[in-house]
């Protein structure tokens, strides 16, 4: 199934049928009074996030969607049928913005969310609604009310737990294919990668979600290379583990690179908790490793782990502390998690 994140649709709720205008025509009775129904209320444009969806593939093809008009009124009093709502289903971390996708309309984090995006317009009063003591034979009837319409943005952010950031072929894929049971592409060469990719990982009895996306150039931010497209899906995950090629020529370099797309990218996520680990280590000398972890860990200012997912080499280690960050943040109160996101 082919990924995508985002998409643009068109969407409309239901008009309301118009009331009617008739009067009671029956054998023996010559001078009937109204007896026009009203009309029936459009259909809504409701919204539902479902879990069995990892892609907005759905909304390439089909860019509008219409809810149901309302039935017109008809004599003796009948009223006209409501329109059907139409349900548009979402994958679960689906964000709804505006069509200048200036503001966010709704965010969608759990499984069964749902949002009521247009109303449907109102029916139309037959004219049996407006008979009175002075006018018993009223010939008006309402039209109904138009309904709602709108262009908005549908964008995904994948829903995990642990971010894996690097710059390409720094061995983020190969990771995520030891660590859990994932099949993403694998090559010896830079964005092998094209599309984000999940994997969920076990550290004793518990388990937690790590999204792959395709690796950071220098300029990302600004829309080059393939990473800042994908950066969203990892805004939402608890740590982020920056994977740095022991192999290249300056491991403090590629790790500024990276540091400063994302800062450009968004500040909160710049913020975010990051675990730094160099990679195939399994294809450096030990001197040579000493020197570069060193190097690392002082332009960082953080503890630089080792690891090389071909040989095996430092994965449960690097697994245990990603796994209780995981625990710890899950463990935060309701209230402390709402804090987090405002």
């Amino acid at each position: 199934m082919k990924f995508l994140d985002e998409a643009k649709v068109f969407i409309k709720s239901g008009d309301g049928g118009a009331g009617c205008v008739s009067f009671h025509r029956e054998k023996f009775i010559e001078y009937g009074g109204p007896d026009g129904g009203n009309g029936g209320r459009g259909g809504d444009v409701i919204i539902r996030a479902a879990n069995n969806l990892n892609t907005l593939i759905d909304y390439r093809y089909k860019q509008h969607f219409k809810a149901q008009k309302g039935m017109h009124g008809m004599g003796r009093e009948r009223s006209g049928a409501d329109g059907n709502d139409i349900v548009m289903l979402v994958p679960v971390g689906t964000q709804v913005l505006s069509e200048d996708q200036d503001l966010l309309l709704a965010d969608f984090t759990q499984e069964g969310q749902e949002i009521r995006l247009l109303k449907g317009g109102r029916g139309g009063m037959g004219n049996a609604h407006f008979k009175s003591s002075r006018n018993q034979a009223p010939r008006y009837a309402q039209p109904g009310e138009t309904g709602e319409e709108q262009w908005i943005w549908l964008r995904l952010k994948l829903i995990a737990d642990v971010g894996l950031l690097g710059l390409p072929n720094a061995g983020k894929s190969t990771f995520l294919s030891v660590v859990t049971q994932a099949k993403p592409k694998i090559g010896d060469y830079p964005f092998t990668t094209l599309y984000p990719n999940l994997g969920v990982a076990k550290v004793n009895e518990h388990s937690f979600v790590i999204a792959d996306i395709p690796g950071l150039i220098e300029g990302a931010h600004e829309g080059h290379g393939l990473g800042d497209k994908f950066l969203g899906h990892v805004e939402r995950c608890s740590v982020l583990l920056h994977l740095v090629d022991a192999t290249g020529e300056d491991v403090a370099a590629s790790y500024k690179t990276i540091r400063h797309e994302v800062q450009e990218y968004n500040l909160d996520l710049a913020d975010r908790l990051e675990i730094i680990a160099l990679t195939k280590i399994d294809a450096v000398d030990k001197a040579d490793l000493t020197k570069k972890q060193k190097k690392l860990a002082k332009v960082s200012g953080k503890d630089v782990l080792l690891l090389s997912s071909v040989a095996h080499q430092g994965l449960q280690e690097i697994l245990y502390v990603l796994g209780g960050i995981v625990a710890e943040s899950r463990a935060k109160t309701p209230v402390e998690a709402d804090n987090d996101t405002l």
